[in-house]
């Protein structure tokens, strides 16, 4: 339950991220907020995750999903929208798989269950970080530190629940609370384009979505920008 003074704020990482995708915004919210990070490494799909949060979850509460952690708030909101007190929606994107992502995911996880982690794991910062960042030693390490404890079994049930997951767009009509949307600026997994796009479908009958773009930034901005990152959350939030 959330602690009785404070409201609660759910922040699920993306893929084979951990808690520490999110340790800088739980340091500068958890003055204001009952912040809680949730990491799912066993459940295969999306509307398991989803039923495993609303069962531990408040009543209502704040929810902040970046990547795949958007791509669970989708589901949230096809089973009980009325939940969310407000929505963040970290470079993430609402269309499903094309047939050259599903062969990735696919290749991704036959490489994992047949050669292990050290390799796949060596390539991530380099997929998901900005170059100049990937060229940061302590912020790689941290990605592949963060991968390799989500771990093999993770990966593969985390893929499967992805996978298999709808096309959203439509059900973004379905939020009902206040919505922040934003992207890096180099991010190259869920690009401009598709934020943009989330933005005008909630627009069409939301006047409170807002939408930020991060500098100097790609696919994981909570750990690449964490200070502007948890600026900008505080500032939404108003506490």
């Amino acid at each position: 339950m959330s602690a009785p003074d404070k409201p609660r704020l759910l922040l699920v990482p993306g893929h084979m991220c951990d808690e520490r995708l999110y340790a800088a915004q739980v340091a500068a919210l958890s003055p204001d907020f009952d912040c809680q990070v949730m990491v799912f490494r066993r459940e295969r799909s999306l509307g398991d995750i989803a039923r495993a949060i609303f069962a531990t979850q408040p009543e209502r509460f704040h929810y902040v999903g970046l990547s795949m952690g958007g791509y669970i708030a989708f589901e949230l909101l096809r089973q009980q929208p009325q939940r969310l007190l407000s929505l963040a929606l970290f470079d993430t994107k609402t269309a499903a798989d094309q047939p050259q992502q599903r062969a990735s995911r696919l290749a991704d996880r036959e490489r994992a269950r047949t050669s292990g982690l050290e390799d796949l794991v060596a390539e991530l910062p380099g997929r998901w970080l900005a170059p100049n960042h990937a060229a940061d030693a302590a912020l790689s390490e941290l990605v592949r530190l963060m991968a390799a404890n989500i771990g093999i079994d993770g990966l593969i049930a985390q893929q499967d629940a992805m996978l298999a997951r709808p096309d959203s767009m439509a059900d973004l009509s379905r939020v009902a609370c206040p919505s922040l949307v934003v992207v890096g600026r180099q991010d190259q997994v869920t690009p401009l384009a598709d934020h943009q796009a989330m933005v005008e479908h909630i627009g069409k009958h939301r006047a409170d979505c807002r939408f930020e773009i991060i500098e100097d930034c790609g696919h994981l901005s909570t750990i690449e920008q964490p200070g502007a990152t948890s600026r900008l959350l505080r500032a939404w939030l108003k506490p």
